[in-house]
């Protein structure tokens, strides 16, 4: 096997008795991906601040656990990683961060309170897991750790000045956490969706190309586990792109993207 066809992680195919901990299940993605991983066999423990939504969900669901919490207050994503150790007797398999919030934003209209709650949940937030969640995963040397990212990360686009930079943050923390984290037996993947019809995407008053639903996006996360990836991103008919795009010089770059958005 050549080094480009080389898995970067172990395989993840088989979830039956396996463990998970999914950060911001009420909706969208991370509810899906749990619904996905659930009725493939998996144990489902799901957060997110929307006490209902989780019990909705766990209720329905015999041996899943809902614990609510919020990604901008350490001291309950503590109490929450502690919760799901005692539950699972033992660290999780996977440990899924998919909290996010998004407001459309231009540099116009500048407002710093939304630019710090973007921190706060997209990137101070899962800092606030892996703070919690790290020494269990190393002390037993195995577990996966996944973040939702966005190709809005790939570079900068219009109305994505608080959203954007948050994504991009996290591209490079899961880089850096896999090179350090792999040589111990620990997974990391990153995971950079197009537009995916969610109660985040719902506020774009502009048309979403390739636009998807969150089951098939849970479907797109499921494949790349199993192959090993680090990084999963699509739908390729859109990402590919965007992945072309961002390796152009910065002058042919800001002019098509002006000319592709009309900003």
């Amino acid at each position: 096997m050549s080094l480009l066809q080389a898995k970067l992680n172990p395989p993840m195919a088989d979830w039956q008795g396996q463990s998970v901990w999914i950060i911001g299940a009420s909706t969208g993605i991370g509810r899906a991906t749990a619904e996905a991983l659930q009725a493939r066999g998996a144990r489902v423990i799901v957060s997110a601040r929307d006490l209902a939504a989780l019990q909705d969900f766990a209720n329905s669901r015999p041996g899943c656990l809902a614990l609510p919490l919020d990604v901008s207050q350490p001291d309950t994503v503590a109490a929450a990683a502690q919760a799901v150790h005692t539950a699972l007797g033992a660290a999780p398999d996977l440990v899924l961060y998919c909290a996010g919030h998004y407001r459309p934003l231009r540099a116009t209209a500048f407002d710093l309170p939304e630019m710090q709650k973007h921190l706060a949940v997209n990137y101070v937030g899962v800092l606030h897991v892996l703070d919690a969640i790290l020494p269990m995963l190393l002390q037993a040397g195995r577990g996966h750790i996944a973040l939702v990212g966005s190709v809005a990360g790939y570079r900068g686009l219009p109305m994505s000045l608080a959203y954007g930079p948050t994504k991009a943050a996290l591209n490079n923390l899961a880089e850096n956490l896999y090179l350090d984290l792999h040589p111990r037996g620990l997974g990391v993947s990153i995971i950079n969706p197009g537009f995916v019809e969610t109660p985040l995407t719902a506020q774009n008053s502009f048309r979403m190309p390739a636009l998807i639903s969150p089951a098939e996006a849970a479907q797109h996360i499921l494949q790349g586990w199993a192959r090993g990836q680090f990084e999963m991103n699509f739908p390729r008919r859109f990402t590919r792109w965007m992945r072309l795009l961002r390796c152009l010089p910065d002058r042919w770059y800001f002019a098509s993207v002006r000319r592709i958005t009309k900003a």
